[in-house]
């Protein structure tokens, strides 16, 4: 597992869902309106989600593993106070909209990460936070510790005031 195939199942995942790839361009390309956003939302839970996990519980052990670290990094990166500005909500807010940048894919995740202006405030997709964990959970048992974590503000980089 690496990251292009992260991306890729991720790809993969939304290739069964109507008009998903047209939406997830426009959003990536700041072109998709409130309520498009939000239709895509609820494919990203309804459909996405679901095709996802279902790759995901296919996986070996240790490719299962690595998916999920990607996903933690990826969470991780997008950690940032510049980024929550755009997306605002709580702690586990801020978590379930990083969620829903990668969840739509490494256009918007690519676009999000190189402009915040480009998220969008309350596209949340709390499912996707600890998909692998649980899937992981549920075929070997608890998930190894990473060192580093997917929950709001352990980027302290991303939160500094330019002051360390």
């Amino acid at each position: 597992m690496d990251e292009t195939r992260f991306w890729l199942m991720i790809e993969d995942a939304w290739a069964g869902v109507e008009g998903s790839a047209a939406g997830r361009k426009k959003l990536a390309d700041g072109k998709l309106d409130a309520q498009a956003a939000e239709a895509l939302v609820h494919q990203s839970w309804a459909e996405m989600v679901p095709a996802l996990q279902a790759s995901l519980e296919q996986l070996p052990k240790d490719e299962l593993l690595q998916f999920d670290r990607i996903l933690e990094r990826k969470l991780y990166d997008i950690d940032r106070a510049d980024v929550q500005e755009q997306t605002d909500g709580s702690d586990d807010g801020f978590l379930y909209c990083r969620a829903f940048i990668v969840a739509a894919g490494q256009a918007y995740y690519d676009a999000v990460n190189q402009n915040p202006s480009r998220a969008l405030m309350d596209l949340e997709c709390e499912d996707l936070c600890y998909l692998p964990v649980r899937v992981y959970s549920e075929k070997f048992g608890e998930m190894p510790d990473s060192g580093i974590s997917r929950e709001t503000g352990w980027n302290k980089a991303g939160w500094s005031d330019g002051e360390e």
